[in-house]
């Protein structure tokens, strides 16, 4: 550890120069408010405590959630903060549970391709010695290619709320489109469903169990049924999603593919991303061969919702730094005041293994 506290110490020291003020939140954090703001994965493996006085609490899972919740609170505009120490996580046998982040956090307004590349260049210079490899993505294109699917809201809502599970994701959109084992086994539910009113199936299920209500159950029933008289998401526009997942191109290139799809619904999104690309540039940054994949964060970065990146040293090990853009967290703790935010960290240990192995 005394060599990932000395490169975090460095990390630290090299933020502070770059104009961050530095900020420590508590270790132990209030378990009640934060939890319900991280993705699944980090809700999973956080460790929660109950207090006598202060209710349920949990050891610091990450700085982030806290430095916003901190700014939001008072802080002023534009402001970058900087910090270092210990998060805790459960993790498999083979993995830390309590290991150093070093990160960086820029809030300000009318600036967010500037402050993106901002972020990220400072990155690039602060990990240059470590060959690794960078990637960039965007979840802001994701959002807006399924918000302007030709579906209803509820389908809309349903697959924004799984693209942080891959999987999940895929299987729901096959069902939307007609295709896949869901789409067969939800005809078969709704063959039954359609076969008798709310009342006589919920009597024929026999004793009521759980904790929903008849009357959410019955509501339950008639969204399912107003969902089967549901048109099927347009091919075109599903085969296009399918494509735009998949994309992985240098970043010029793939936002010219993506332009070439000619999909009004992203526009504004592809336009962030050359206004950032442009910025990139500004700062030294080569966008020609920056890699980019549509895809890139979306099984562990939940909170962001624009620009992500990650830099990486080998796909059997996490990734060294990441960060991206979360612009809506901070409305849900401005209490509906936003201020657009970008950030990211890094893990000084994976940096002292990586010169271990040197």
């Amino acid at each position: 550890m005394s060599r990932a506290e000395d490169i975090a110490a460095d990390l630290l020291a090299r933020m502070l120069d770059a104009g961050a003020a530095r900020v420590t939140p508590d270790i132990l954090q209030p378990a009640e408010t934060l939890l319900d703001l991280y993705g699944e994965d980090i809700r999973a493996r956080a460790y929660v405590t109950h207090d006598p006085a202060l209710g349920e609490m949990m050891l610091r899972p990450d700085f982030t959630v806290p430095v916003v919740q901190a700014h939001m609170a008072g802080g002023a505009e534009p402001a970058r903060y900087a910090y270092a120490g210990p998060v805790f996580r459960k993790q498999s046998a083979s993995r830390a549970r309590e290991y150093l982040q070093v990160g960086y956090e820029v809030f300000a307004r009318d600036m967010a391709a500037q402050a993106d590349a901002e972020v990220f260049a400072l990155f690039a210079r602060l990990l240059q010695a470590y060959g690794l490899r960078p990637v960039t993505g965007d979840m802001g294109l994701i959002t807006a290619a399924v918000a302007g699917l030709s579906t209803t809201d509820r389908r809309r809502a349903a697959l924004l709320r799984h693209v942080w599970r891959p999987k999940r994701f895929r299987a729901l959109l096959e069902r939307m489109r007609g295709q896949g084992p869901l789409a067969t086994e939800r005809a078969a539910l709704i063959e039954r469903l359609r076969a008798a009113p709310a009342e006589a199936l919920m009597a024929d299920a026999g004793p009521h169990l759980g904790l929903r209500s008849e009357e959410e159950i019955a509501e339950r029933i008639v969204a399912l049924l107003e969902d089967a008289d549901t048109a099927p998401i347009p091919e075109g526009q599903a085969q296009a999603l399918e494509v735009l997942l998949q994309l992985a191109a240098p970043a010029r290139d793939a936002l010219a593919q993506m332009r070439a799809m000619g999909w009004e619904a992203i526009t504004p999104a592809l336009d962030r991303l050359e206004a950032r690309l442009g910025a990139l540039d500004d700062k030294g940054i080569n966008t020609e061969t920056l890699p980019f994949e549509a895809s890139f964060g979306r099984t562990n970065m939940e909170y962001y919702d624009g620009f992500v990146f990650g830099f990486i040293a080998r796909d059997d090990m996490p990734p060294v730094a990441s960060g991206g853009r979360y612009d809506a967290l901070t409305a849900v703790l401005g209490q509906g005041r936003a201020i657009p935010a970008v950030g990211g960290v890094i893990r000084p240990d994976l940096l002292a293994q990586l010169e271990g192995a040197q």
